[in-house]
C-alpha cells in the first residue's frame, strides 16, 4: 500500500511539471461540463432529507467523529514537529501574510445588506494565503491545492467565540467543494491521512469516495501565484437569519504569472516569488461574490461535497478586498503569520457558520491552534490591522 500511494503522489507530482501546457486549453473546453456532470452524479446518490433553506440537522456521532479527527491531527502534528517551530496541521505552508482591506461596494440589493455586507465601508485586514499540509514542501511537489484566510478588523458586534474581539474571519480554497461530504468522511481522510496514504481514502472496497476525487482533480491543479485562483467557501454560511449563502474570491485580472523553469524543477517557493513580484508592480484586486441557498436539496448545508449551481443562484459581487502594493516577505512579517489564529467561529451572528463541517471546526481550529501556540510557547494574538515590521 505504501508503494502505490508513494508511487501515485510521485506521478502527480511529474504530472504537475507538464500540467500548464494543457491545462488551460482543458480547462476551457472540458472543465465546466464534466463538473456539473460529476455533481449530477453525487446528487443521483444522495435523498432528499426535507429540509429547509439554512436549515441544519445534526448528523449522527457527529461529536465523536470531531474527537477522533482532532485525535488523529494532534498525532500527526507532534509526529512531523517539534516545540519551537510547530506548524498549522492544514493549509500549513505560508506563501504570504499580506495588509489589505475590504471593500464593501455601494448599492448592493437590500436582501445582501446583511452583517459586514450591511453598509458600505472598509474593513482592514490580514490576508494569509497557504498550500496544503501537513507538510511544508516546495510548491512544485503538491498536489495543486491553495486557500486564502482573511481576517477582518474592527468588525463591531458580539463574536460567536470570545477570543477575539473585532475580527470576522473568511475563508476559501480553491477548489469549488470540499475534500469530504461531512465529519465522518472527514474522519476517514484522516485517519489515511495519518498513515501517508490518504489515496486510500478515495479509492477503498468498503467507503469509497471516487466522485469525490473525480471533482477535486478537475480544479486542482499546477498553481501560477496565490493572486492568480479563485477560492471558495465550499460550506455555507447565515447572510442574516433565514438566508444561506456560500462566499468565493475572484482574481480581478486575467493575467497569469509564468512559471519558471517548467518543465524542469521551478524555485521552491515560486508561488511567494510571484506574489511579491505582483505587489512590488502595484496594487491587487480580488472580487468577493455571495451566492444564495435556493434550493435545499440541491444546495445543500450538510454535504460539503456539492457544488452550489449557478443556474440556480449566480454568484453577486459584493466586495472588493484590496491588497496595496507593499513588501511582505521580512522574515518579522512571515513569523507574524504563526502568531494568529483563524476560525470561521470568528464570527458575528449574522454569518454564523452553518453545517456539520463547520460546527466540527470550532473545536478543530481551536484545539489544534491552542496546541501549536502551547507548543511554541506563543500566546494567542487578536491583531488591530496597525501591526508593523521591520
Amino acid at each position: 500500500m505504501n508503494w502505490v500511494s508513494d508511487t501515485s503522489l510521485a506521478l502527480i507530482q511529474l504530472e504537475r511539471r507538464f500540467d500548464p501546457f494543457f491545462r488551460p486549453a482543458f480547462d476551457a473546453v472540458l472543465r465546466d461540463p464534466l463538473t456539473r456532470l460529476t455533481t449530477f452524479l453525487i446528487n443521483a446518490q444522495r435523498t432528499d432529507e426535507g429540509l429547509r433553506i439554512a436549515e441544519e440537522r445534526l448528523l449522527p456521532g457527529e461529536e465523536a467523529f470531531v474527537d477522533a479527527i482532532i485525535a488523529t491531527f494532534e498525532k500527526q502534528m507532534r509526529g512531523l514537529w517539534k516545540p519551537g517551530g510547530f506548524e498549522r496541521g492544514g493549509n500549513t505552508k505560508t506563501q504570504g501574510i499580506v495588509r489589505a482591506e475590504l471593500r464593501v461596494h455601494e448599492g448592493l440589493p437590500e436582501h445582501l445588506r446583511r452583517g459586514i455586507f450591511a453598509t458600505p465601508r472598509s474593513y482592514p485586514a490580514w490576508v494569509r494565503f497557504s498550500g496544503p499540509g501537513p507538510y511544508v514542501t516546495p510548491d512544485i511537489d503538491d498536489v495543486g491545492f491553495m486557500s486564502i484566510s482573511v481576517k477582518l478588523m474592527d468588525v463591531p458586534g458580539p463574536k460567536l467565540m470570545d477570543e477575539e474581539k473585532w475580527t470576522q474571519d473568511l475563508f476559501g480554497v480553491s477548489p469549488p467543494t470540499f475534500v469530504t461530504p461531512d465529519v465522518r468522511a472527514n474522519a476517514q481522510l484522516q485517519e489515511n491521512s495519518l498513515k501517508n496514504a490518504s489515496l486510500f481514502y478515495f479509492l477503498n472496497f468498503t467507503r469509497p469516495h471516487l466522485l469525490d476525487l473525480v471533482m477535486q482533480g478537475l480544479w486542482i491543479k499546477t498553481q501560477s501565484s496565490p493572486f492568480e485562483a479563485p477560492y471558495f467557501s465550499c460550506v455555507p454560511y447565515l447572510l442574516g437569519e433565514g438566508q444561506a449563502m456560500q462566499y468565493s474570491f475572484w482574481p480581478t485580472d486575467q493575467r497569469r504569472t509564468p512559471i519558471p523553469r517548467l518543465p524542469l524543477r521551478p524555485p521552491d517557493d515560486y508561488l511567494r516569488d510571484a506574489m511579491v513580484a505582483a505587489l512590488a508592480h502595484g496594487a491587487v484586486d480580488i472580487e468577493l461574490r455571495l451566492q444564495l441557498q435556493t434550493d435545499p436539496h440541491l444546495m445543500p448545508i450538510e454535504n460539503a461535497a456539492v457544488l452550489w449551481p449557478e443556474r440556480l443562484s449566480p454568484r453577486v459581487p459584493v466586495a472588493t478586498l484590496h491588497i496595496p502594493g507593499q513588501k511582505f516577505d521580512s522574515p518579522a512579517q512571515m513569523e507574524f503569520a504563526k502568531r494568529l489564529s483563524y476560525n470561521p467561529w470568528h464570527s458575528i451572528a449574522e454569518h454564523r457558520p452553518l453545517g456539520n463541517q463547520s460546527r466540527a471546526r470550532r473545536r478543530i481550529y481551536l484545539s489544534l491552534s491552542q496546541l501549536r501556540h502551547q507548543m511554541n510557547a506563543v500566546p494567542h494574538f487578536e491583531p488591530t490591522g496597525e501591526e508593523t515590521f521591520d
